[in-house]
């Protein structure tokens, strides 16, 4: 009989946990408190940018948002041909551009520390920025042109892992309201969930893959685990798919054309707790960034706005790992900005770790103990 695996969130996070567990012969059961991708993930820009997002240095957080990226298309393939749905993935490269002349030092030297791992980055300027670029604002001073960052649509995205997963198997449970986690015993498993609005279900192992929410159940683990919600807010004009070419960066915004027609601007970030409503303060900044870096949308106005939680800890990195003294859990939570870059890696580790084996991707800096430890030094 094969193991019975419940993922507790089914975010992208949980979908491509969910995903790989299938793949690797296990029988999957997925229960989401509201719908399927319904927070950072659907909201999400879809940047696959680990080079202009992790400017400072080649640290493990780096490293692993890196393997993510050069996993992403063979993962995305397998997605599209399991499900039928197109991801749009698209190879755009990205430009992050300076506009003043204290904006290049900081570019120029994560250039190079950057090029050794792939960035194929450039220093661009005048005549080949605006080539590169058109309808950039030509007072630009330059911009960092790396070929290698991409981008997916995120909807798409979750809306095609969720149709895999129900294809290879898996069932499904959206919509189950409030949710506890019971009888975690050591070792061989007995875990069971039991919700409010979808039933009870047992299962030998557990994913944590419950985002901004991964907090409210540290009390089931007997571990702290400091996740908070951080509100992003996102608009989007429309705008021909092709105008804008690359992913364009400012110090203050980015601009990513869709195919769909829209050109997403994000992101505004503020801490609201668990409120997802839109505010005139948020957009408002985007709404003035625009024109400085992209002159045509000084007279357009969003036609959509929109906000999402992005699950921050207090470190930044995210938690991925067995627990110690529950080695039936697995924890894949707190991606912050970076869950549709890092699906493909923690589905990965995910699968591994359910197989019993060592993920080629070190994870120790990211063990969902480092909280724990670090309490325990303070109270000492």
């Amino acid at each position: 009989m094969s193991e019975q695996v419940l993922v507790l969130g089914g975010g992208i996070i949980g979908l491509s946990c969910a995903f790989e567990a299938l793949r690797g012969g296990a029988s999957v059961t997925v229960i989401e408190p509201g719908y399927f991708g319904g927070q950072a993930s659907g909201a999400a820009a879809g940047m696959l940018a680990p080079f202009t997002e992790n400017p400072e240095q080649p640290d493990a957080f780096f490293r692993l948002c890196l393997d993510s990226l050069n996993a992403y298309a063979a993962w995305a393939s397998d997605i599209e041909a399991v499900s039928g749905i197109d991801v749009e993935l698209q190879r755009s490269g990205s430009l992050t551009v300076a506009l003043h002349e204290a904006d290049l030092l900081p570019l120029q030297s994560r250039m190079a520390w950057q090029q050794p791992f792939g960035a194929r980055a450039e220093l661009v300027q005048g005549g080949r920025l605006s080539e590169l670029e058109p309808l950039l604002v030509r007072e630009a001073l330059a911009a960092v042109y790396c070929p290698a960052e991409q981008h997916v649509y995120a909807p798409k995205l979750v809306e095609a892992l969720e149709k895999a997963c129900r294809r290879l198997g898996a069932r499904m449970v959206d919509h189950a309201g409030e949710i506890k986690v019971q009888h975690l015993t050591g070792g061989t498993g007995g875990i069971r969930i039991e919700t409010s609005q979808a039933g009870t279900y047992n299962g030998d192992r557990l994913i944590v893959c419950a985002g901004a929410w991964a907090c409210h159940y540290a009390e089931a683990f007997g571990m702290p685990m400091p996740i908070h919600p951080i509100r992003g807010q996102i608009c989007a004009y429309e705008v021909p798919y092709g105008e804008v070419r690359h992913m364009v960066f400012s110090s203050q915004a980015y601009w990513v054309g869709k195919k769909n027609g829209t050109l997403v601007c994000g992101a505004s970030e503020d801490v609201a707790g668990y409120d997802t409503s839109v505010t005139d303060k948020g957009i408002s900044r985007l709404k003035r960034w625009g024109p400085r870096v992209l002159p045509f949308l000084h007279d357009q106005e969003p036609n959509h706005t929109w906000a999402g939680l992005r699950p921050a800890t207090r470190d930044g990195w995210p938690l991925i790992g067995q627990l110690q003294e529950q080695p039936e859990v697995i924890i894949a939570a707190g991606h912050y900005r970076n869950g549709i870059l890092l699906s493909p890696i923690t589905g990965q580790v995910v699968g591994d770790l359910l197989a019993g084996r060592a993920p080629a991707t070190p994870i120790e800096p990211f063990t969902p103990a480092r909280f724990a430890a670090a309490m325990g030094r303070r109270r000492a």
